[in-house]
């Protein structure tokens, strides 16, 4: 019998049905223009992905960086393949290549997730599928937040939390040629924004091919100066006519002194 595990927690239940129901979607999607046939779980907790893959036609391997993770989900999943490996070794990256990684509810746990997002980056062969956490804001930045001690945290409880446009830019940087939202999300609270709280939860999918589906939307990389030190830059328009507006009133405080005291004494 299944030993109880947190990720078995009834507040799991509507996150997950959430997020299985997109990737069922988008890997239809997906596989009716490319061949699917392999996939990698990343941060596979107790295998509840992989059992969903696994149901989905997929030959499934599995990788948690807690041993007792993986020792379950083997004993849940016996379909499928598992082992310990931390995503932020490169080492992990000797299994092989994927036609899909699956990498969800993980990369902010981490003290190094553009490392893992490159090591990522060489698991796959065709797409990844990305869910994270994201900090508040709209610059490609992160925020470095203490966790709680639980078996579903980071391993060293500490974890960079990555803004949306941080993650999109992160994935291009790694490699990916592609890097899209998807049009309709999770249907969660977590990834929607409200006048009381901001969206606090991202999925992307970064691709390797070209993909033409409806439900993708493609994302430009984020950019930003490299000098964040300088305040920003004023419109050029605006700028010259401060400037066009300060000559003029310097020209009539002179030429008015001028014709106010120039009087034959």
């Amino acid at each position: 019998m299944n030993e109880p595990r947190v990720f078995d927690a009834k507040h799991y239940e509507s996150y997950n049905a959430a997020r299985k129901a997109v990737v069922r979607k988008i890997l239809a999607d997906v596989g009716a223009q490319v061949p699917l046939s392999t996939c990698l779980d990343v941060g596979c907790g107790v295998g509840y992905f992989s059992a969903f893959l696994h149901s989905l036609g997929l030959h499934v391997t599995g990788v948690d960086g807690r041993p007792e993770n993986a020792e379950e989900a083997a004993r849940r999943v016996p379909q499928a393949s598992f082992q310990t490996a931390n995503v932020e070794d490169a080492r992990l990256t000797s299994i092989g290549r994927f036609d899909v990684v699956l990498c969800l509810g993980l990369l902010y746990h981490l003290e190094n997730p553009f490392c893992a997002v490159r090591n990522l980056y060489r698991l796959t062969d065709k797409v990844l599928l990305v869910e994270s956490m994201c900090a508040p804001g709209t610059d490609p930045s992160m925020q470095l937040l203490d966790e709680f001690h639980g078996e579903d945290q980071g391993l060293n409880y500490i974890a960079f939390y990555p803004t949306e446009s941080c993650l999109v830019k992160m994935l291009y940087r790694a490699g990916f040629p592609y890097v899209f939202a998807f049009v309709a999300p999770p249907d969660h609270a977590d990834f929607r924004a409200t006048k009381r709280r901001k969206k606090a939860r991202t999925m992307l999918l970064a691709s390797n091919v070209r993909l033409d589906t409806q439900g993708l939307a493609l994302i430009e990389e984020p950019t930003r100066p490299w000098d964040i030190w300088s305040p920003p830059l004023k419109p050029w328009r605006l700028r010259l006519g401060r400037v066009a507006n300060s000559g003029r009133k310097l020209a009539a405080h002179f030429w008015g002194n001028s014709h106010g005291t120039d009087k034959v004494k």
